[in-house]
């Protein structure tokens, strides 16, 4: 017989990763993260188990994006009354929250289910290049250009 092996969470340790936004286009390098959250990278992958990966994000504020996006691409919220529904364009969002860009784009490339929010929450986006996750003492890694 063929036994499956799943890894259990309590066995795994915590690993943190640190990336630079600075010069990635948003898309791709959203993937990445996405994939680096869920642990697809890692040798023990299964999907329903927890991997512990935690990724932060620095230079959020001088990512890249392609085409018309700047001007084209609006982001909605909506607060349940009739007529509140609010439009942000990208450039918009860039210049007041540029963190909030990238943590979108990860949350919604992550899974459905209820993982969802608990996989949304180990990625730490900051604008410029310090962050205060020192002591975790991430690895930094780089995606291709």
């Amino acid at each position: 017989m063929n036994d499956t092996y799943i890894p259990l969470g309590k066995y795994k340790e915590k690993s943190w990763y640190l990336v630079d936004a600075q010069g990635q286009t948003l898309g791709r390098l959203s993937t990445q993260i996405a994939n680096l959250i869920q642990g697809k990278t890692q040798v023990s992958y299964t999907p329903g188990s927890d991997s512990k990966v935690y990724v932060v994000v620095v230079n959020a504020d001088k990512i890249k994006v392609t085409g018309n996006k700047l001007k084209q691409k609006f982001y909605y919220t909506h607060t349940g009354k009739p007529g509140e529904l609010k439009t942000r364009s990208l450039a918009e969002l860039l210049s007041r929250f540029p963190y909030r860009v990238i943590e979108l784009a990860v949350k919604r490339m992550l899974p459905n289910g209820f993982e969802k929010s608990d996989l949304a929450k180990r990625l730490r986006v900051y604008a410029g290049n310090e962050h205060p996750h020192k002591a975790q003492k991430p690895k930094e890694i780089t995606f291709g250009k």
